[in-house]
């Protein structure tokens, strides 16, 4: 494991302990006794955020999952990640750092009220949507968790964005109908609207969706723990 970036070593080698049903304590440990200045030092950019955090949200669903058999609504809400002698929930994390703070409920149209001073520090600058294909929760319809790296994050979230599209989006050629991921309708605004859901989907699957009409597939909470990608 190199330790050019530390807290991200850390995180990467958390997720594949994880994946190998490692001990992760000790990982742990190290998390939570990082400085802050180490966390934030190192944590320079949106890239070296987002593959820090994404690695360390799903990393932590996991073990919040098996090891302290937590279940929802309560594994996103209790803060019980530490890390740099914070503790942050997964909530925290993905609504807070990875949204830059935006209310859970609001469609991503809608700030929270009163982030914390640290949650604000470690926030991204701007909100990538691509993340919310990177991001599993334990759920069928979640994408498949990867690792992701600081020089290479580019590529893999937007692999990740065209793996998970092309396999969740049904398109009518008959109706002018594309049946799309929930995930778009619940985070509409951090895709840009409608509008702009159509021009992702133009993107990533390579066809014009101008004239079509947009619904929202049913997502299918069973869970489905350990589904790493390939």
């Amino acid at each position: 494991m190199g330790f050019a970036n530390i807290p991200v070593a850390l995180g990467e080698q958390l997720l594949l302990n994880v994946k190998m049903a490692d001990p992760t304590h000790t990982l742990e440990y190290s998390l939570e006794k990082l400085a802050i200045g180490d966390l934030t030092g190192n944590l320079i950019n949106d890239n070296n955020k987002k593959a820090f955090w994404i690695n360390i949200y799903n990393a932590y669903f996991q073990i919040l999952s098996i090891r302290e058999r937590k279940v929802k609504p309560e594994i996103f809400r209790q803060k019980l990640i530490a890390i740099a002698g914070r503790k942050f929930s997964l909530d925290d994390i993905e609504h807070g750092i990875l949204r830059k703070y935006r209310w859970k409920f609001s469609l991503g149209y809608l700030p929270q009220l009163f982030p914390s001073d640290i949650i604000r520090k470690l926030a991204v600058s701007t909100i990538d949507y691509r993340i919310h294909f990177a991001l599993n929760c334990g759920a069928k319809s979640c994408p498949p968790i990867a690792f992701y790296k600081i020089d290479n994050i580019e590529k893999q979230l937007d692999l990740a964005t065209q793996s998970f599209l092309e396999n969740e989006t049904i398109v009518d050629e008959e109706k002018k109908v594309v049946k799309v991921t929930k995930l778009m309708l619940w985070f509409k605004g951090d895709f840009g609207g409608e509008e702009r859901v159509k021009k992702i989907l133009s993107k990533y699957l390579r066809k014009d969706f101008t004239n079509y009409n947009i619904l929202y597939q049913k997502y299918d909470w069973d869970m489905e723990l350990n589904n790493f990608a390939e």
